[in-house]
C-alpha cells in the first residue's frame, strides 16, 4: 500500500535532502527536531520529539500504518536509538535511515531499520541533476526509499578497467544488458548526466565512478565485463 505520510526526523542538510526529494510522493510532510530552536527555521512547521520512547502525541496525530519514517539525525548514537525506539513501538512502520559508515549501517540494520542509506555527500548532487524527468524521480524514489530489487551502484574505473581510456559515446552501452548508467563521477567528485553532451566526450580516467542502476546479478556481470569492481551500494549498502 502506498504511504501518505512521511515522518522526517531531523533538521539538517541531510533531512531537507530528504525532504526534497519525497515531498512529491506523499500527501503529508511531517518534521520533527529535537531542538526547539528549529521551530523557528525552515519551510516546515517543526514539531519536537524527544528520545524517551514517549510517542503518544505523534500516535494521535498521524497515521503510523499509513507512514514511513526517516531518521536523518546527524548523530550516530541518536540515530540509532531513534531507530530502536520507533521499532520497538510501530511494528510495521517503514523506517528509513542514514547512516556515515558500513558499521553504523549494520547496527542501524540491527536496531530495525527498513532499509539505510549512506550519507555520500555527492549522493544528494547526483540524484539532484539526474532527476531531470518525473518518472526518473518515481523510479529512483521507489530505488532508494522503498522495497525494490533494483539497486543503485557506484562501480569504480582502475588501471585494470576495460573502460580505462575509452570516450563515453564510443562505448557500445547495449552491450551490458540490465545495467542503466546514470551518470559519471570525477576524480574532483563532480558529477555529469551521463546523457548530456559534456559527458559524451568525457575520456573515461582511472578513478572515475561510474553510478548505475540494475539487478544485482546484472550489477555482478557488469563488474566482471568491465573488469571493476562496486565502490559502494546506495540502497543496500553490501560492500
Amino acid at each position: 500500500m502506498t504511504k501518505t505520510t512521511a515522518l522526517i526526523f531531523g533538521h539538517n542538510k541531510y533531512a531537507y535532502e530528504i525532504i526534497k526529494n519525497v515531498k512529491d510522493k506523499y500527501n503529508s510532510i511531517k518534521v520533527y527536531s529535537l531542538d526547539d530552536n528549529d521551530k523557528k527555521e525552515g519551510l516546515y512547521d517543526v514539531e519536537l520529539f524527544d528520545l524517551s520512547d514517549e510517542w503518544e502525541d505523534i500516535e494521535n496525530n498521524v497515521d503510523i500504518e499509513n507512514s514511513i519514517a526517516f531518521c536523518a539525525l546527524e548523530d550516530p548514537s541518536e540515530n540509532i536509538f531513534l531507530t530502536i525506539s520507533l521499532r520497538s513501538s510501530f511494528k510495521n512502520l517503514t523506517i528509513i535511515t542514514i547512516a556515515s559508515n558500513k558499521e553504523n549501517s549494520d547496527k542501524l540494520k540491527m536496531a530495525g531499520a527498513t532499509k539505510v542509506i549512506p550519507i555520500v555527500e555527492t549522493t544528494s548532487d547526483i540524484i539532484a541533476n539526474v532527476l531531470e524527468k518525473p518518472v526518473s524521480n518515481k523510479v529512483l524514489h521507489s530505488i532508494l526509499y522503498e522495497e525494490s530489487d533494483l539497486k543503485i551502484a557506484q562501480i569504480k574505473i582502475d588501471d585494470t578497467s576495460h573502460f580505462k581510456d575509452e570516450k563515453l559515446k564510443s562505448i557500445d552501452w547495449t552491450r551490458y544488458n540490465g545495467i542503466l548508467v546514470l551518470s559519471v563521477m570525477h576524480e574532483d567528485m563532480q558529477s555529469e548526466f551521463i546523457y548530456s553532451n559534456k559527458a559524451k566526450e568525457h575520456v573515461i580516467k582511472s578513478g572515475d565512478i561510474l553510478v548505475i542502476v540494475g539487478y544485482e546479478k546484472d550489477i555482478q556481470e557488469f563488474e566482471n565485463l568491465i573488469g571493476s569492481k562496486r565502490y559502494v551500494n546506495w540502497s543496500h549498502w553490501s560492500r
